[in-house]
Parts: structure tokens; sequence; C-alpha cells
């Protein structure tokens, strides 16, 4: 008898230890990771800076975009929301983007959400680029949260590479494409 109740007292802390991965992290609790890119591309700000923010261009340079409706067309002013289907290090979804900051060209940002939950920001940066007459500067941010310790264990040891891996391919590509004559 004491054997099965040490048993089930192991099977029970083992179970609220797994529980506690699965808990809702408080947003105070701050477990950002934050993705950066940046590439020199040899064309003027406001070519790449109108590129990059028309949503329609976004499945031709991104891997992780599939495809994009709603506002796509042109380049997405202040509060203007486009919805991207995705697969992110294998994870499909979809998510809605909200343009939060829009200073042409040097800046933009868009905020994300899934199901209506935060999702993570990208940001564009354009700069003058120093070695280029009339090149520019590209860098790209992407900024997630995990929300519980299973994402956050989970993002340390696969994610956070998988989703570098792509931004950096995605921002060769945009080069590749805008630099084509």
């Amino acid at each position: 008898m004491k054997a099965l109740l040490r048993a089930i007292v192991m099977v029970a802390c083992v179970a609220a230890a797994i529980g506690v991965l699965f808990i809702p992290l408080p947003r105070a609790l701050d477990l950002s990771t934050r993705i950066v890119t940046v590439m020199p591309i040899a064309r003027e700000s406001t070519t790449v800076f109108d590129y990059v923010t028309t949503p329609a261009h976004w499945p031709a340079w991104h891997p992780s975009s599939l495809s994009v409706t709603g506002a796509t067309d042109h380049s997405l002013g202040m509060g203007e929301q486009t919805t991207e289907e995705f697969r992110v290090a294998g994870r499909r979804g979809e998510v809605v983007w909200t343009v939060v900051e829009r200073k042409r060209p040097e800046k933009w940002t868009i905020d994300g959400t899934i199901e209506g939950r935060p999702a993570g920001t990208v940001s564009y940066a354009l700069t003058p680029d120093t070695h280029s007459e009339d090149g520019t500067e590209f860098e790209r941010t992407f900024t997630y949260r995990s929300p519980t310790l299973w994402f956050a264990l989970l993002n340390a040891v696969l994610l956070r590479a998988k989703i570098q891996a792509e931004s950096d391919e995605a921002v060769d590509r945009l080069k590749d494409i805008l630099e084509k004559p």
C-alpha cells in the first residue's frame, strides 16, 4: 500500500511540475526574444521602404509568408491591417498585422495578433548605407514574447535559431530581388 501511495504522489508531483510549464507567464516577467537581421541593399531607401511595407510582396521574399489578404496592394499606413498566413519554424498559422508606426522612409512597425492574443512585433529601420551612394542599410527586427515556461525552453533550444535562420534568408532574398536590374 505504501508503494502505491508513493507512486501516486510521485505521478502527481511530475504532473504538477509539467503543468507549471504551461501556466501563462505574467506580462511583468519579460521573456522576450529579438531577432535582428541587417543587410545593405543597393537601392534608395524610399524604394526599399515602399517595397517591404507592401504586404503583397511579402511571400516573394520572406520564406515564412505563405499568403496575405486584406490591405495588400500598397505601402500600409498607420492603423491599416493585413492578415498573413505563415509557417514559422514549422508552425502554421494566421496573424493579423496592424501598423503602429510609420515614418517614411526611415521606420515602419507592425504589431501582430493571433486569435486576439499578442503575437509579436516586426520593425523595419532604414538608414543611408555609408558604403554606397544610393544604398540603404535595412534592419529587420522581430520581437516576440514567451507566453509560458515551456515555450521559453523550446525557444531557447530550438525555435530561436530556426526563426533567426528564416529571417536571415528573408533579408537575403529581399536584397536579391531589389538589386536585380
